[in-house]
């Protein structure tokens, strides 16, 4: 248990994820965080994935526009609100400052979903090899953090990543493709992947995506 004015070195972040732990606060105005590490991990295969046949058609036809790692502190930002549906988060101080601190330092990013110019939705999480730990989505309409989502499980696929881990598993993943494994499980996932190498860029750069490669087409619509 650490105080929200202690600084975490980065290093000390990515370490504890290469041992399959990853930080939390009790609720957003917590003074502490604690150090978790489920006994059952939520993960996607990234060759198992699958997008029910009435969401692919939204997609197609949807009128949002995606981009990435645009506006990463209001993300995080919106991921933290307390909300009618949402009556407390697990991001306090700290953790914005961990994680905002890793996107500065290229580790973390975000994918943002947008309706007439304004951030409806989008999720963030970091990337160590061939491993994409995905942290809090946030949707402010239908769908936002769905089409978010799938976005980045493609562009997981087109970058060479191996597996995205969702910490904890809900309906809204299992629809998917998402599955839970054991502790042991996830360890050995991370021991095959961790120090392998992969491109969160492969498919655009930061920045809003051209209209002509969303949706991307060649993974899993």
């Amino acid at each position: 248990m650490l105080s929200y004015q202690y600084k975490i070195p980065i290093e000390s972040v990515i370490e504890a994820y290469k041992k399959g732990m990853f930080p939390m606060a009790e609720t957003c105005s917590s003074k502490e965080i604690y150090w978790i590490e489920p006994k059952k991990r939520g993960v996607f295969n990234l060759n198992q994935i699958k997008v029910p046949r009435k969401f692919k058609k939204f997609l197609r036809n949807n009128s949002f526009e995606l981009a990435i790692d645009n506006n990463f502190e209001e993300v995080i930002d919106n991921c933290a609100k307390i909300t009618i549906n949402r009556k407390d988060t697990w991001i306090n101080s700290t953790i914005k400052k961990i994680y905002i601190e890793m996107h500065h330092s290229g580790f973390a990013h975000s994918v943002e979903c947008y309706f007439n110019n304004e951030l409806v939705g989008g999720l963030y999480g970091i990337k160590i090899g061939r491993i994409f730990f995905g942290e809090s989505m946030f949707s402010l309409i239908s769908n936002a953090s769905k089409v978010a989502l799938i976005h980045l499980l493609e562009r997981l696929i087109m970058g060479g990543y191996k597996v995205l881990d969702t910490q904890f598993i809900n309906d809204h993943l299992k629809q998917f493709g998402a599955k839970e494994v054991s502790n042991k499980e996830f360890k050995d996932i991370i021991n095959e992947n961790i120090n392998q190498k992969a491109d969160f860029y492969y498919y655009s750069k930061k920045g809003f995506l051209p209209s002509q490669l969303y949706p991307l087409k060649n993974a899993i619509i």
